[in-house]
């Protein structure tokens, strides 16, 4: 959609949801497989690094944007939202390589021999 203050803020919001449910995934994942608890964003992200699920540049990425999204509550600043809005994008990305990552890491192992989709 073209740019609008309504869809900046939506996609802020919509930021917001996603942040949370994928760092709750990661909880769980890494609680799961890898033996790991982590109570917070900042510790799962790094953990992610540990686990061979991304690079230290995207962890870095990861980092920066746990620190936006605890700054979406002051959105209310016009600034705030603008230099949060213009990162977004590179944010889902990273956050849609990271759940391939893991959707990759929870497929279930073919026997050999099996060639079926």
């Amino acid at each position: 959609m073209p740019f609008s203050v309504i869809v900046r803020d939506a996609t802020i919001q919509r930021f917001e949801y996603s942040f949370e449910s994928l760092w709750k995934l990661l909880k769980l994942y890494l609680a799961e497989r890898e033996g790991v608890i982590c109570n917070s964003p900042k510790r799962c992200f790094r953990e992610v690094l540990n686990a061979g699920l991304l690079s230290a540049k995207e962890v870095v990425v990861c980092l920066t944007m746990t620190d936006d999204r605890n700054l979406t509550s002051h959105t209310y600043i016009e600034a705030v939202a603008e230099t949060i809005y213009k990162k977004l994008f590179r944010y889902a990305a990273v956050m849609g390589k990271l759940l391939r990552q893991i959707e990759r890491q929870l497929e279930p192992e073919k026997p050999d021999g099996d060639f079926s989709e």
